[in-house]
């Protein structure tokens, strides 16, 4: 009887916290708020250049541009090769760095139908709990969300093996870790060298850049270090109020939402748009 309530009680620990299809509980996936990107030696898959990623196979297997019209299909492999053309075209062009529990990330969905959205997540626990919801909300909604997924990686780090040049359109940095020491700066995630390498991949003249934070001293030093950009322009006040995505990336993150609630740092919320210019 002692074994096998051992036994029961190991099942019940190997079990997973969450069925696949429902939707997770924020509790059991709580995770320390940040981490060093510098200094985090876990092991991400990636591959060595962009062009080698299939980005069907674990993340949209199921996207809009893969929809088969009446006449399609792959039987007898009349269509292989068109297939495989349309599932090499499957790539993310809009990039939620930093996605936390993926509020913006979901938002993003259906609100650009016709991009495809990746959020990036660091921290496992954070990320398994975003690819549980979305592939929930996939099974509650059927035919949406199918252009949306969650990646963990180190963005410092593995962007160009991911993503070619000019391939995104929007990259999102919303409310990212403020590293106040001095000593710390060089963790954030906007930097001059950072910069070059998020310009570098943004489509000229559609690619936007757009920043957020509560935090004052680093909304500045994001205004500083964008606006010393060569390549990246800010936008004025109408243009930036005029996006959508704006509106989202102040509403649908679980920050925006303490700021509004809570205002450890003020309940204002500190925000700019960026253009990728012509090279």
């Amino acid at each position: 009887a002692a074994n096998a309530d051992a036994d029961n009680a190991a099942s019940a620990a190997d079990a997973p916290i969450t069925t696949e299809g429902d939707m997770p509980q924020k509790k059991f996936y709580r995770s320390r708020a940040h981490c060093n990107p510098l200094s985090f030696n876990e092991t991400f898959d990636y591959p060595s250049r962009p062009e080698l990623m299939d980005w069907t196979e674990e993340h949209y297997p199921d996207h809009p541009s893969l929809r088969k019209d009446d006449d399609g299909g792959s039987e007898g492999g009349k269509n292989d090769f068109s297939s495989f053309d349309a599932a090499s075209k499957v790539r993310p062009d809009v990039l939620d760095v930093g996605c936390g529990f993926g509020g913006l990330t979901l938002a993003l969905s259906p609100a650009l139908p016709n991009n495809t959205v990746l959020g990036l997540e660091i921290r496992q626990k954070v990320c398994e709990y975003v690819r549980l919801r979305i592939v929930a909300q996939r099974k509650e909604n059927p035919g949406q969300y199918n252009n949306c997924s969650v990646m963990r990686t180190n963005a410092m780090k593995y962007f160009p093996n991911l993503f070619r040049k000019g391939s995104l359109e929007k990259v999102f940095f919303c409310f990212p870790d403020p590293h106040f020491k001095k000593k710390n700066w060089p963790r954030r995630i906007v930097s001059e060298r950072l910069l070059t390498e998020y310009a570098h991949l943004l489509k000229p003249t559609v690619g936007r850049l757009y920043v957020i934070t509560d935090v004052k001293d680093l909304h500045e030093w994001h205004v500083a270090k964008c606006d010393a950009h060569p390549l990246l322009e800010q936008l004025g006040e109408e243009e930036t109020e005029k996006d959508p995505c704006v509106e989202l990336m102040k509403t649908e993150t679980e920050e925006g939402s303490k700021v509004r609630r809570e205002g450890k740092f003020g309940h204002v919320m500190y925000y700019k748009v960026y253009r990728r210019v012509e090279d």
